[in-house]
């Protein structure tokens, strides 16, 4: 596993340790702006993760794409990401 995903599967497993907090949090009636708080960070997570996720899939796939003549599909698949990403 590369440098990429290692750090995009910590940044999951920070996330999901976070959310199970995020859960009793709510379970236990705690005040809705330190809950909100942990939300945010959790979200905040998730984008490096997909960040490191994107980075090597740039790194390899779109990579190995453009050396062998298949650039067209990878390129329209980044640009599909890319509109989900700003239509946030």
């Amino acid at each position: 596993m590369n440098e990429d995903k290692k750090k995009a599967v910590q940044a999951l497993k920070t996330c999901r340790g976070q959310i199970d907090g995020i859960i009793k949090m709510l379970e236990d009636g705690r005040y809705c702006v330190d809950v909100s708080n942990q939300i945010i960070a959790a979200q905040g997570l998730l984008k490096k993760a997909n960040k490191h996720v994107l980075t090597q899939h740039m790194h390899s796939c779109v990579r190995e794409a453009l050396d062998s003549g298949e650039k067209d599909a990878k390129v329209e698949e980044v640009i599909t990401i890319l509109n989900k990403l700003i239509e946030k």
